[in-house]
């Protein structure tokens, strides 16, 4: 077998996520880019590349870290130390939210209220985020979406039929509303093995352990059906990839977004949904 040298292996992954950058001009000159970091291996590759392409000049454009504490008990503390451990390695800004300090209640309380605690997360963690992100003023919000996780959530979308959500498919969405910070995906087309194989071989302080609520989803049934295609007939993934690109031209319809009448936050509706979930789950609390 070949010997991977790991700078070499480094440059090329840096090459691809810089190709994506400037192929879909996610980063523009004087932008302020927020890095949703969660102290795992996606979103800390993310920080990096940014962070190196930011130190060697390659773009100019402002970098912080935005950390979201759900309150998963055993599970988020390992993965806010490394949050903070890696922003402070590399000297950029960082900023950290608990759900329990903003909503009042941890993600591990309000599981209970739902089929799959996947539902509060995703509605809260992108509600902070966006808010956070926002009020720091940033340009963009970078997340660490790899290839897998793009494909998986085309497939989730096409299997619950969620034509709405097809127009979220691509590495950088449009800013549809003053308080909506627009995100963009470096890693697009970065197979999640290859972030893997990249923070093993750099030693990352990175937080591998899988969530506690992923075996309810249905993301994490499909991650696993994917990855045996994968092991059975390599660049599967990256087929389906290119087929979306290519074949799905899903234009969104225009929706009116209007700013909730509680948290003045960017809705489509009077109340926000996570205002909404977040009076329903209070009130089951007690």
């Amino acid at each position: 077998m070949k010997h991977l040298d790991y700078q070499n292996f480094n440059q090329e992954l840096e090459n691809k996520v810089k190709k994506v950058i400037m192929d879909y001009d996610l980063i523009n000159e004087g932008d302020k880019v927020a890095v949703a970091l969660s102290g795992g291996k996606d979103s800390v590759l993310t920080l990096y590349i940014l962070d190196k392409l930011l130190c060697e000049n390659e773009f100019d454009f402002e970098l912080l870290a935005i950390a979201i504490d759900e309150g998963i008990s055993g599970y988020r503390e390992d993965g806010t130390e490394s949050a903070r451990n890696n922003a402070s390695e590399l000297g950029v800004e960082y900023h950290e939210v608990s759900l329990e300090n903003e909503m009042g209640f941890s993600l591990d309380q309000a599981a209970q209220f739902f089929q799959t605690a996947c539902v509060p997360c995703g509605v809260f963690r992108r509600y902070l985020l966006n808010r956070t992100a926002h009020h720091l003023g940033a340009d963009k919000l970078a997340t660490g979406h790899n290839l897998d996780d793009e494909v998986q959530s085309f497939l989730m979308s096409f299997a619950r039929a969620d034509v709405r959500r097809f127009a979220k498919f691509g590495p950088k969405q449009e800013r549809i509303h003053p308080k909506m910070v627009p995100r963009i995906k470096p890693l697009w087309l970065v197979p999640e093995k290859e972030v893997g194989m990249w923070a093993v071989m750099n030693e990352a302080d990175v937080h591998l352990a899988e969530c506690p609520y992923a075996y309810q989803s249905l993301r994490s049934r499909l991650k696993n059906y994917l990855n045996y295609l994968e092991e059975d007939r390599p660049g599967t993934k990256l087929n389906l990839l290119q087929f979306f690109q290519k074949n799905l031209q899903i234009h969104e319809k225009k929706v009116k977004i209007n700013e909730c009448q509680i948290c003045g936050e960017p809705s489509s509706a009077s109340i926000c949904k996570a205002c909404e979930m977040q009076e329903f789950i209070k009130n089951e609390l007690g």
